[in-house]
């Protein structure tokens, strides 16, 4: 009886695995073959990994083999295919799409589709999109980035991470911040709920009912939620909440607190509660950089899970259910983990910069 090579895997193997697995921008095809790999780390038979993810063992098989001999990275590509050679006027081609692609822009628009593209070279969208797919080119697409201008940039970024990753002993680090100008929306006729083979449906339009603004403060060693809403976001307000703060915590404790520049974190009024307060130690994030701070991810995950979709006729109803699902996250919470150092983030911000530069000289 044949019986599979165990896998053993190593912690920042099953890291990267874990990862693969549940990543949102990764394939579907790598996912599964990273769950195939860490099933089969866990002790599970090609023929018991077969049966748990609905494929023919010989896969399972396929991809244990391809982890033995090239661990990781053998899971990212395809295996060479066999056929012809590539010709010298195919080669011609895939070099021409490529070299337009990166170099020209259509007439009147700001970047080339498939169709449009081989429209121009004479060719077909099938052969343009796979020279795409192997070359990574996704021409469709564009991110958004900001650098800080910050002067104080290092001196920030060292003390916030510092923050994160050796928080110092007998104090609470806390990340605070204001979402602002969230909307009471109710939608002008009811959705169909979900269903098999169709999802939930909303109305495009709605009907505005006012709106709130949540402060709140994140524990980044619980992942607990200290949380106010209020309908304005003044100076008095961010006082307000920095007295909830300092009623709800520890009071032998030092607090220290992740926020931005907003102009109501340096009001004179709150400076001079903060100077007769001395547990409270604020911590300012660059300009710019909001997502060092992490309640940001937080706000995230309320306007995802709670906030975009939901129905709410009045201010009241909105400010109840962020509410409740804060209180539910805080029933069983958990803190996000902040792994970067300073020293890689400074590392990209300079790479970053030196390819602004050398784009602006050309």
């Amino acid at each position: 009886m044949r019986v599979a090579k165990p896998i053993e895997l190593s912690s920042e193997d099953e890291q990267q695995l874990r990862i693969l697995s549940k990543g949102k921008r990764v394939e579907a095809r790598v996912q599964m073959r990273a769950r195939i790999v860490l099933l089969a780390g866990s002790g599970m038979s090609d023929k018991d990994i077969g049966q748990k993810l609905d494929i023919d063992r010989r896969v399972a098989a396929r991809w244990r083999a391809r982890f033995l001999a090239a661990s990781v990275d053998g899971l990212l590509q395809d295996a060479p295919r066999r056929g012809r050679p590539r010709t010298a006027r195919e080669t011609a081609k895939v070099e021409q799409v490529v070299h337009v692609t990166l170099n020209e822009t259509p007439n009147g628009e700001t970047h080339w589709s498939t169709r449009t593209l081989a429209a121009h070279l004479g060719t077909n969208a099938s052969a343009v999109a796979r020279i795409w797919r192997a070359h990574g080119l996704k021409p469709h697409q564009v991110k958004t980035f900001k650098l800080s201008n910050d002067p104080r940039f290092i001196e920030k970024l060292e003390d916030i991470v510092g923050l994160y990753l050796a928080p110092p002993e007998h104090a609470l680090v806390l990340c605070c911040d204001e979402k602002t100008q969230i909307q009471a929306l109710d939608r002008t006729q009811p959705g169909l709920p979900l269903k098999r083979g169709r999802g939930q449906t909303m109305t495009h339009d709605y009907k505005r009912n006012g709106v709130t603004t949540l402060f709140a403060a994140l524990n980044t060693l619980t992942g607990e939620v200290l949380s106010m809403t209020d309908q304005l976001h003044r100076h008095q307000e961010w006082l307000k909440f920095l007295k909830t703060i300092d009623r709800k915590t520890p009071k032998h404790k030092d607090l220290h607190l992740i926020v931005d520049n907003y102009a109501t974190h340096k009001h004179p009024v709150v400076l001079e509660w903060l100077a007769k307060h001395p547990r409270f130690h604020m911590h300012f994030t660059p300009t710019s950089s909001s997502w060092l701070n992490m309640v940001e991810r937080f706000f995230r995950d309320i306007t995802d899970k709670r906030i975009r979709r939901g129905v709410f006729t009045s201010v009241a109803d909105l400010e109840a259910a962020i509410n409740e699902y804060i209180s539910a996250h805080n029933i069983n919470p958990k803190p996000f983990i902040w792994t970067a150092k300073a020293s890689d983030i400074l590392a990209k911000v300079t790479r970053a910069r030196a390819a602004l530069n050398k784009n602006t000289s050309i």
